[in-house]
């Protein structure tokens, strides 16, 4: 009954489930920062500065009735990070070279970076132009990104996400979107992937984008070498070079 399955446990993470058949589990760290945090400040100018819609007014003939509507300038605007991993720090690095005042929101604070810590994430949203999402996924973080923060972002601010579709409560944007209570969003995650919600893509103010930010020749190559060295140091007996933390 429905009742019945509403009181089934969810199973284990695929990691721990692993493990509890002695399963060691590796990942590829490191090879990919450089490519997501690249992205990340390619969905952010591109949401800021409208490409994508700019280019369908230059395509289709729009651009002979008039200009295009005038956008949002990025260099010396207000950046918030949540999670500031490898990654995060890499958006942060290269947020700094468009003069952004950067503030992150962390399980913690970090104490080699100059950059403002923000305990509470909807006090983070409340203060910056661009709220970046780069923090891992999984049952901690799911929704996380809900209509509060979102309302605290308020109607002149944006939304980037490079982390998981997971990490937003989708219907929750998507309603603020549509009733223009935050600015526009670029997002490369979907909480159902492939499938994009058709009210989310009908809107305008947007930038999506299909799960590609670590999406290039020379990051996915070096993926798959690191998956193929920690298989061969698993199956020569010798420690795995990025296992999954416990």
């Amino acid at each position: 009954t429905p009742a019945d399955s509403a009181a089934t446990p969810p199973p284990p993470p695929p990691r721990v489930a692993a493990r509890e058949h002695g399963i060691e589990v590796t990942n590829t760290p490191d090879v990919l920062t450089d490519d997501v945090a690249d992205f990340a400040m390619t969905l952010l100018l591109s949401t800021a500065r409208r490409v994508v819609d700019a280019d369908r007014f230059a395509r289709s003939g729009e651009w002979k009735k008039g200009p295009f509507a005038l956008t949002t300038k990025v260099t010396g605007s207000r950046l918030g990070i949540v999670g500031l991993g490898r990654i995060g720090k890499a958006i942060a690095r290269r947020a700094a070279a468009f003069d952004m005042e950067i503030s992150y929101h962390n399980r913690s604070p970090q104490s080699d970076v100059p950059y403002r810590y923000v305990a509470d994430l909807k006090t983070l949203a409340g203060e910056v132009d661009f709220l970046v999402l780069s923090m891992p996924g999984g049952a901690r973080a799911r929704a996380l990104i809900n209509a509060e923060v979102l309302d605290a972002l308020g109607p002149k601010g944006f939304l980037i996400n490079v982390a998981r579709g997971s990490v937003v409560d989708e219907a929750a944007l998507i309603k603020a979107l549509q009733e223009g209570r935050i600015a526009g969003a670029g997002l490369d995650v979907f909480e159902n992937e492939p499938n994009v919600p058709e009210a989310l893509a009908k809107l305008p103010n947007l930038t999506l984008t299909p799960h590609m930010a670590s999406g290039t020749v020379i990051t996915r190559t070096a993926m798959a070498d690191l998956a193929f060295d920690n298989l061969q140091a698993h199956f020569s007996g010798k420690p795995l070079l990025t296992p999954v933390p416990r």
